[in-house]
């Protein structure tokens, strides 16, 4: 991980959330100007979302779509490798990648191989296939945790390692870090206001969840938070991510997964480590490359091509104490679904494109060659804020990189979202989507696939430079 030049002198005493360096009137006028090339290059994407007016709730089939820089979504036609193209022509280098889900490159061949041979053999039977106990052996190998199961999203697995950990342990609550991302897990929809009372998150209705009796929330690297709320004696178990990647990346600072392998295990609380951002590290993720411990593990999204699916592992202690609560099923007992699963989670689709996925796509070689593509990247945009003086930082993750508005890396949640500032992100996305670069729309986050090439992190590096130069 690396950071900016040295912080510079900040014009007017900033503040936090103050980009420093930028004028906010200039950016405010190139927006106009954007959204006007952006209505002029995109009439049938404009059309397609009309359409979606009237029969979608937000005007597509999913409401995040609508959340991209511009006036409407763009509609796209094809896309493949680390390109897509819409249906006005307009061609794109993708460095969103679906927001880690096509991380290994759209219509990735090896895995649209086996996804269309499983299709011609079932889809779905509700009972495994051969590629399943190969998946099972190559997870454990890969991530260090014996026992696996299978889900349809991220959301899903953390929600039935958080059922099972109330059952074994009798404990209500969990602990989860301010500004965390695991989906859209109830439990972890708050956020500290600025008094540092525990709230929904904003924009999140509670919806009947009484948090209070759910949650306690801890500042990220907070070590004497942690063990405050821990020594409660009501946690369930602790949900993190190894560093934060939703609001800009937060990581670790020495010493802090240390602590908290070791306050979990003092008071008898399970770690569970998501990694469905940060598998960006490298084939087994975060916590293989660091060495990290955990007794769950959760890795979603980029496992299987597009395929939605997720999965989840414990440790033999875990299973141990899952079993004790949730014994094997036998032959004339009563069926007992234990109130999780899903009827589609560990179908023959999943198994076939997490086999093709970890066998011939999440190896080492392919994990170097995308991290050589993010380490141009990032130190291509350090070349740029040196150049233009701004006192912002880049924060590296094996092929994730972000950069935000703010000299020094994060601390914890509360820094990050302080140091974003929505105006000036929505109008560099626009002026590089018109471009023909896309970043993940939601923060300044950009992913590199196998097929990310050298020419495409410089285009990115020109259009950035060119951006600021206007608003600079």
């Amino acid at each position: 991980m690396s950071q900016g030049p040295e912080p510079l002198a900040q014009p007017g005493g900033a503040q936090p959330g103050d980009p420093g360096g930028v004028d906010m009137r200039t950016v405010a006028d190139l927006m106009r100007e954007e959204e006007r090339a952006f209505e002029a290059a995109h009439p049938l994407s404009k059309q397609s979302y009309e359409r979606g007016l009237g029969c979608f709730l937000y005007g597509a089939p999913m409401h995040w779509m609508q959340q991209w820089p511009g006036p409407y979504p763009i509609t796209v036609a094809d896309a493949h490798g680390a390109r897509l193209t819409d249906v006005d022509g307009n061609e794109y280098v993708d460095f969103a990648l679906g927001d880690t889900a096509a991380m290994f490159g759209h219509a990735n061949p090896v895995v649209a191989e086996a996804v269309c041979t499983q299709i011609g053999r079932g889809s779905t039977m509700m009972l495994p296939t051969e590629d399943a106990a190969w998946v099972g052996e190559e997870l454990a190998r890969r991530f260090g945790l014996p026992y696996w199961q299978v889900t349809t999203s991220a959301t899903d697995a953390n929600r039935f390692v958080i059922r099972l950990c109330r059952m074994f342990t009798g404990r209500d609550k969990i602990v989860t870090f301010n500004w965390n991302y695991h989906g859209s897990v109830d439990e972890t929809q708050v956020e500290f206001d600025e008094t540092g009372a525990m709230v929904p998150r904003t924009g999140v209705h509670p919806n009947a969840v009484h948090h209070e009796s759910t949650t306690r929330l801890v500042e990220f690297n907070d070590v004497a938070g942690l063990e405050e709320a821990l020594a409660h004696g009501d946690v369930a178990c602790v949900l993190t991510e190894p560093l934060l990647t939703n609001i800009g990346m937060v990581p670790a600072l020495p010493g802090f997964h240390d602590a908290l392998r070791r306050l979990t295990r003092e008071h008898g609380v399970p770690l569970v480590i998501d990694e469905t951002h940060t598998i960006s590290t490298g084939p087994g993720g975060y916590t293989r490359a660091h060495g990290l411990e955990p007794d769950f593990l959760v890795v979603g999204k980029s496992l299987a091509g597009g395929i939605p699916v997720a999965v989840w592992g414990a440790s033999q202690d875990m299973a141990e104490r899952i079993w004790r609560v949730l014994p094997h099923f036998r032959t004339g007992e009563a069926i007992n679904h234990f109130g999780f699963g899903g009827t589609l989670a560990g179908s023959a689709l999943q198994m076939a494109a997490i086999r093709a996925t970890l066998e011939r796509v999440m190896t080492d070689e392919t994990f170097a060659r995308m991290a050589g593509r993010a380490e141009r990247f990032e130190q291509g945009v350090l070349g740029v804020f040196a150049r233009r003086r701004l006192p912002w930082h880049v924060t590296r993750i094996g092929a994730r990189v972000e950069y935000l508005f703010r000299p020094d890396p994060p601390r914890n949640g509360g820094e990050a979202h302080h140091a974003r500032h929505p105006v000036l992100e929505a109008c560099i996305h626009l002026y590089l989507l018109n471009r023909g670069v896309l970043l993940t729309p939601f923060h300044n986050m950009a992913l590199m696939c196998p097929f990310t090439t050298d020419e495409d992190v410089d285009l990115h590096t020109r259009l950035l430079d060119g951006c600021l130069a206007e608003i600079v």
